[in-house]
């Protein structure tokens, strides 16, 4: 079993930036392909960025050139950095693992999700 739980969502200006974490339990996290999705309500899970354990990154064209996604193996973590933050940015992020260790847009492909954050843009 893999706990995620997520940080660093919260409210900020159009324009400005927000780093989230995902913190993994468990021994293995290196070997897992993690994901970042975002959704609103009623709406189906977006994907937005996912990275290998090879460190294969794949994006949304939506937040290409604006968002990166990274880990940190030593911290079991996954961040993903958001700048340039935009209105349509609001939604609750959710991280996701996958512990064949690829990196997939399809939510049908992880394993195991966090709870979510809410990241608040404001206009």
């Amino acid at each position: 079993q893999v706990q995620l739980v997520e940080s660093g969502g919260g409210l900020v200006q159009a324009g400005g930036s927000l780093r989230l974490s995902c913190a993994a339990s468990g021994r293995t996290f290196s070997s897992y392909g993690m994901g970042w999705f975002r959704q609103a309500p009623g709406k189906e899970r977006e994907f937005v960025a996912a990275i290998s354990r090879s460190d294969n990154k794949y994006y949304a064209d939506s937040v290409k050139g604006r968002f990166t996604i990274s880990r940190d193996n030593a911290k079991n973590t996954v961040y993903l950095q958001m700048n340039s933050l935009k209105s349509e940015d609001t939604l609750v992020y959710y991280c996701a693992a996958d512990i064949s260790g690829g990196y997939y847009t399809r939510p049908s492909e992880y394993e195991y999700w966090g709870q979510g954050t809410q990241v608040t843009v404001s206009s």
